[in-house]
């Protein structure tokens, strides 16, 4: 069972950039997809950034040019940085991995991280 690590988050400053990681524990399948949600208060989970094994990337709309996601294959680690924070960023975020990747969907999503909260000040 591939075991989902998350750092980063806790307090951030509004205007400022905040990065999130994210180490699988192993990873045994040719291919994959990591990406992170967020759940606000009361809110479904919803998916904010993907990436695939070659590098391919997919972006909920909401958050295309201000969240970037990337990676250290080698280290089984995914990156999820948030530019421009606001107050409307303050959420649980969560890794999320699967065998296959789409662009797009956010569906199928087997692993998950514990999740790290992340809460942005002005």
């Amino acid at each position: 069972e591939v075991q989902l690590g998350e750092s980063g988050g806790l307090s951030a400053q509004s205007g400022g950039s905040q990065t999130l990681s994210c180490t699988a524990s192993e990873w045994s399948y040719d291919n994959y997809c990591m990406a992170y949600f967020r759940e606000f208060p009361g809110k479904e989970r919803e998916g904010v950034a993907s990436i695939s094994r070659n590098g391919l990337t997919s972006y909920a709309e909401s958050v295309k040019g201000r969240f970037f996601i990337s990676q250290d294959a080698s280290e089984r680690t995914v990156f999820l940085r948030i530019d421009s924070l606001s107050d409307e960023d303050t959420a649980m975020y969560y890794c999320a991995a699967r065998e296959w990747w789409l662009l797009g969907s956010w569906k199928g999503f087997k692993n998950w991280g514990q999740g790290t909260q992340v809460t942005v000040s002005s």
